[in-house]
Order: structure tokens, then C-alpha cells, then sequence
């Protein structure tokens, strides 16, 4: 399941496409499946094998050519291990929100996008996370380790962006139908993964990832606006003057 839109990122077969905060690399893959050499990076261990793990079985099941695995790594996403302007697309998922000092890694996503390259970056929507965090204390930090640290309005989000140096040009949101999901597990606590009606609602939605129901498609377009989880913005390094590109 995919929050980014690929065809807003415009990002071209052979592009050095990076993942930053890639999870279990759901964004990574479909990258490598377009085309692109990818690298993810993480700070999770955990994450980092799993994703190592399916990059090396697409690649021995030739559903990728090797030369567009470039490498899974664990790091910080407020100190990237890579040079300046080195990948032609970006892309950070459900990150920023964990992370104290933002401004420095939005600085640093910046600072590894090649000039006229693009940046994708999705957070938590402002409002379906707000009763999140009333229904409960465990969600977010501090109670919880790993937790949200913050709450974005669209406002804020593009600004920090715009701040860094990048030009927004493009936002929507994503995920209606996974709202009301975190709300019960929020409401029955976030851990208890076995209550009968957190089992039912993931079923659900386990359902519509496989099957892909034309009627959820329909429900998921029309709700999105506003009840949609995730909120993502489309940025993009400004080409100055003598920059290579």
C-alpha cells in the first residue's frame, strides 16, 4: 500500500532514488520496479534486515535487475551518510513526525537532493492524529518509545519545507478508511492487537489491499479530502545558477 503518488515525483528509470525512513521498503520497491537504483536507510535494525532481505529475493527472482538495488543501510535521518545533490528523488514517509529536530532533517533531505530533483514527504494529518493523541497517552511520545513527537498542520509542514530551500508545488491526502482504525485502536489501546473489533477493522482493510474492491477505491477517493490519514506534500530543489544538475 502506497502513500506516495509515483507520477507526482516524476521519477525516471535510472534516477538514484532514495528512501529515507523506509520501514519495511513498501516505497523502495515500487521505485526499483520503476526503474530507478534505490537505496533505503533506517534507523531500525529490525527494518533494515527485512528490507535487505526482499530486495535480495526480488533480485534473485529477476522481478528487478540487480543494478537497481543500491544498498540498505541503517543511519539517522538527521545525518545522512551521503554527498551533497547525489539523488535525483527522495522520498520520506511517516518520519518526521518521530523525530525531535526536524528542521535539521528536512535540512539533510535537502541537502542529498540534486538541484531540480524531487522530494516526497508524508505526516500524519492534523486532525484524524489530534483524536489519536486524546484517545490516548501510549500513542505518542513520551509514553511511547518511537512515538509522534508532534502534530503538523498543512501550514507548518510546508513552511519547514520552503524554509529549507524547496519549492512546494503539489499536496492531497491519503488513507481515509485507516482513520477510523487507528481511532478504535487508540480507543481500545494501541497495543491491544487481539480485541475483536481492532481484528474485524484489520481484516478489513487487509481485504482491500488484496482484493482492491472498486467500491473501497470509490469510498477511499471520496473520503481522502477529508478524512484521510496521511497528508503528503511534493516539493522540489530549485536549479540556481552554476548548479550541476
Amino acid at each position: 500500500m502506497l502513500t506516495i503518488r509515483f507520477n507526482k515525483l516524476g521519477l525516471r528509470p535510472g534516477d538514484k532514488f532514495l528512501d529515507a525512513g523506509a520501514g519495511f521498503g513498501r516505497h523502495a520497491f515500487e521505485a526499483a520496479r520503476q526503474g530507478a537504483t534505490v537505496y533505503a536507510l533506517d534507523w531500525a535494525q529490525e527494518e533494515v534486515v527485512g528490507t535487505r532481505a526482499v530486495f535480495g529475493g526480488m533480485v534473485h527472482e529477476r522481478e528487478i535487475p540487480r543494478a537497481n538495488f543500491g544498498g540498505v543501510l541503517r543511519g539517522d535521518a538527521t545525518r545522512l551518510p551521503f554527498a551533497d545533490n547525489t539523488f535525483d528523488c527522495v522520498v520520506t514517509s511517516e518520519v518526521l513526525e518521530h523525530i525531535q529536530d526536524d528542521v535539521t532533517a528536512i535540512s539533510e533531505l535537502h541537502r542529498v537532493l540534486k538541484p531540480g530533483g524531487s522530494l516526497g514527504v508524508t505526516v500524519p494529518t492534523w486532525w484524524p492524529e489530534k483524536i489519536n493523541w486524546m484517545l490516548s497517552d501510549e500513542y505518542h511520545a513520551p509514553k511511547s518509545v518511537g512515538g509522534h513527537v508532534r502534530i503538523y498542520s498543512a501550514t507548518e509542514l510546508k513552511a519547514k519545507l520552503q524554509s529549507a530551500g524547496l519549492e512546494v508545488r503539489d499536496s492531497h491526502h491519503a488513507h481515509a478508511l485507516h482513520s477510523p482504525y487507528w481511532w478504535l485502536k487508540c480507543a481500545v489501546g494501541p497495543r491491544n492487537e487481539d480485541h475483536p473489533l481492532v481484528t474485524k477493522y484489520r481484516k478489513l482493510l487487509e481485504w482491500d489491499i488484496i482484493e482492491g474492491p472498486k467500491s473501497m477505491r470509490i469510498a477511499e477517493r471520496v473520503l481522502s479530502p477529508v478524512l484521510g490519514k496521511s497528508f503528503i506534500v511534493y516539493s522540489t530543489k530549485p536549479v540556481t545558477v552554476g548548479a550541476r544538475v
